[in-house]
């Protein structure tokens, strides 16, 4: 396995502290509603990922991603599905969270 890096040079993109914390509200509701178990954050050279999962060794359900490079055409925002598709996609957080406020959803094991 190879050693990741960690340095004030990398460039990587991160969560801002509002913003992370709207994340972790909904993964909170996700998890007092049973819907999730765990969760991961990456940061990379081009893009931050918050990923929900059902269990740690599953895929993720949900990727709530953030790429700075794509602000001006789709919005830097994306809600990705397990298969990658994405789900909603702007400019802003907020709309993208509100996937989660309503029971859209329901996970079958």
């Amino acid at each position: 396995m190879r050693g990741i890096s960690v340095s004030a040079s990398d460039d990587t993109i991160m969560f801002a502290r509002p913003e992370l914390d709207s994340i972790l509200n909904v993964y909170g509701r996700l998890v007092a509603s049973g819907d999730c178990k765990d969760y991961a954050i990456d940061s990379l050279s081009d893009r931050a990922v918050f990923s929900i999962f059902r269990r740690t060794n599953d895929f993720p359900l949900y990727r709530v991603e953030k790429v700075p490079a794509n602000a001006k055409r789709q919005g830097a925002w994306k809600l990705l599905a397990p298969g990658g598709a994405i789900l909603k996609r702007g400019h802003e957080l907020a709309p993208i969270l509100k996937f989660f406020d309503k029971k859209r959803f329901r996970i079958v094991e």
